[in-house]
């Protein structure tokens, strides 16, 4: 087990103010592995001062400097990258080949995707007489969860970084080893002191501390919708910015004449990848009533092959959820859709069978879901698929609309055409038709419960600007 007892601020590791700590566990293993100082109201004010007193430099800095210092963090980044992805690994369990693949690639596609945006943005634009300026909004309260915990760390500094401003970090202190590796990398690559700091500690503590702070321009957070809440409640009083990642519960359509065989293996997949754990999973299954048996037993054959195991095993698809607390959360969901009347077509509640020991569930499937039923309500955030049947297009979308989410939706058939005409009538931020892949250009955000704002691409670029118009200007 190592220790991380100190915090980066101004450009150096320090002491917290107070000596509190809190372990990290793996969840393969239910054993610790390191140890983190947690941080508190003190921490985050002295972090604010640094990234203040950066601002007034780093906010002056040209295009040109930002892209040679993003361009020096991705080369840093890649030179880590096997260490970064097998920390990943550790602390939330997923699979070694999902972390070197997927959960590690994230940060540099994030990193290339701000590069690509700074080269070319036009940070004025004139409009008759008058300049329209978008300039950095301020310093950045950033507040990331575990389930990717790279890609939703870079999707806020990279961005925020290109566009000129400074920032605090709190990860989230489940699975905060990733984010000390950046740190490192960071600092390795010159960014500034002060334009980049971590503070680690609990969203009550240190995430309040930050949202309701007066020198925070600008709060970035993603994870739970209740969380979320929180921060914006915090935040309100100093009437900064509040961009807000949040839950989902997202709608799988699989109209009449889609490949069924291809889309409910597809479907059952996506949920199953990182355990279940994505905001943004196809976790409420859509298919015709005639359709519906037929359906649940390729989604049954589709879960069946899903191999849990060890993450570092070349043969295991999904490893553990990623805490106790997680576990325990998701075996009481299961139980909840047998007592509702839910199907159980596949899986169900405990370990699967040979891991009595980690945070292992078994890869479960419901069919004859109804929408009223709690499985099809609340996210599960886990490798937990249901399976509603629907009687016609009308009423597949209004079941999808029937949610307090809008993270996400999906939509297969055999028509581009009609998947598009039925992915314009879902209240969602995302809709991804026949099993398209994630673009990082594309704005990533929901409608509803899941949150405001964007991530990635330009639309998550442009969160941390602020614009100002500048009358005038060919006055004279």
């Amino acid at each position: 087990m190592t220790d991380h007892l100190q915090f980066y601020i101004d450009g150096q590791w320090v002491d917290p103010a107070e000596r509190r700590t809190a372990e990290v566990i793996n969840p393969a293993t239910e054993e610790p592995i390191a140890r983190i100082a947690m941080g508190s109201a003190a921490d985050v004010d002295r972090a604010v001062v640094a990234a203040r007193r950066a601002f007034a430099s780093y906010s002056q800095t040209s295009r040109e400097e930002r892209l040679a210092l993003l361009r020096r963090i991705a080369e840093v980044y890649q030179r880590r990258y096997a260490e970064i992805a097998d920390t990943i690994s550790r602390e939330i369990g997923a699979p070694a080949w999902l972390a070197q693949i997927a959960q590690a690639a994230t940060g540099l596609a994030h990193l290339n995707e701000a590069i690509r945006i700074l080269e070319s943005y036009a940070f004025e634009e004139k409009q008759n007489g008058t300049m329209i300026l978008r300039e950095p909004i301020g310093v950045c309260g950033l507040i990331t969860p575990w389930n990717w915990p790279v890609n939703q760390i870079m999707c806020k500094v990279a961005p925020a970084l290109a566009a000129g401003c400074t920032m605090v970090l709190k990860p989230t202190e489940i699975a905060p080893l990733n984010a000390i590796l950046l740190a490192e990398v960071f600092a390795e690559a010159g960014v500034p002191a002060g334009v980049f700091n971590l503070v680690n500690g609990d969203g009550p503590t240190v995430g309040e501390a930050m949202s309701a702070h007066p020198d925070i321009d600008m709060m970035s957070f993603t994870g739970s919708t209740r969380a979320g809440t929180a921060v914006a409640q915090a935040a309100a009083a100093t009437v900064k910015r509040v961009t807000l990642e949040l839950g989902g519960k997202s709608a799988n359509i699989i109209l009449d004449d889609a490949d069924l065989d291809s889309a409910v293996t597809g479907g059952v997949n996506g949920v199953m990848m990182n355990s279940g754990q994505s905001c943004n999973a196809p976790t409420r299954m859509l298919v015709p009533q005639a359709l519906h048996d037929r359906a649940a037993e390729i989604a049954r054959a589709a879960a069946e092959a899903t191999t849990v195991g060890d993450p570092a095993a070349d043969t295991t698809k999904i490893g553990p959820v990623v805490s106790e607390a997680q576990w325990t959360r998701i075996q009481r969901f299961i139980q909840l859709g047998i007592e509702q009347g839910a199907t159980l077509t596949a899986g169900g509640p405990g370990r699967p069978e040979g891991l009595d020991r980690g945070y292992y569930v078994r890869p479960t499937v419901f069919s004859n879901v109804r929408n009223d039923m709690t499985i099809a309500r609340e996210e599960i955030f886990g490798p937990v698929v249901s399976i509603l049947p629907y009687r016609d297009e009308e009423d597949a979308i209004r079941i999808a609309n029937d949610t307090n989410y809008g993270l996400a939706g999906y939509v297969s058939s055999g028509s581009i055409e009609r998947a598009r005409k039925v992915a314009s009538r879902i209240r969602a931020g995302q809709i991804l038709l026949n099993g398209a892949h994630p673009d990082f250009a594309a704005p990533f955000g929901g409608y509803k419960h899941s949150g405001n704002g964007r991530e990635w691409g330009v639309f998550g670029f442009e969160e941390f600007l602020e614009v100002k118009a500048v009358l005038g200007w060919n006055a004279g």
